[in-house]
């Protein structure tokens, strides 16, 4: 995201990094082709899992990481959840240009 902290960011990639060398984790086979074009079972055999699609399912799911916790310490990741699920209120809140074309102008 180019809206993410440059610093922050590094610090999760780095711990990330060293947290599968300390595991002796191996990476998965690369995917080169377009999985988009896959179907669900063919995401499903390669093990392709779906990012959240929301800010909500996104901080779900930052909230059950103990790593990008850990690497954040509690105060920063209680903050930053916080104003994030604030904005993510605010967000369902508002209606948006789409909804009021699709929906309000409607013939």
């Amino acid at each position: 995201d180019s809206a993410a902290n440059p610093y922050l960011t590094l610090a999760v990639c780095l711990k990330a990094g060293l947290d599968g060398i300390t595991n002796q984790m191996d990476p998965p086979d690369s995917v080169d082709c377009n999985i988009y074009n896959m179907t669900d079972q063919e995401r499903n055999a390669l093990g392709i899992r779906n990012l959240p699609g929301t800010l909500h399912e996104a901080l779900e799911e930052m909230k059950k990481d103990k790593l990008i916790l850990d690497v954040l310490g509690q105060h920063l990741a209680g903050k930053y959840i916080e104003a994030k699920e604030a904005e993510w209120q605010k967000y369902r809140a508002s209606v948006s240009e789409w909804e009021i074309q699709e929906y309000l102008y409607r013939y």
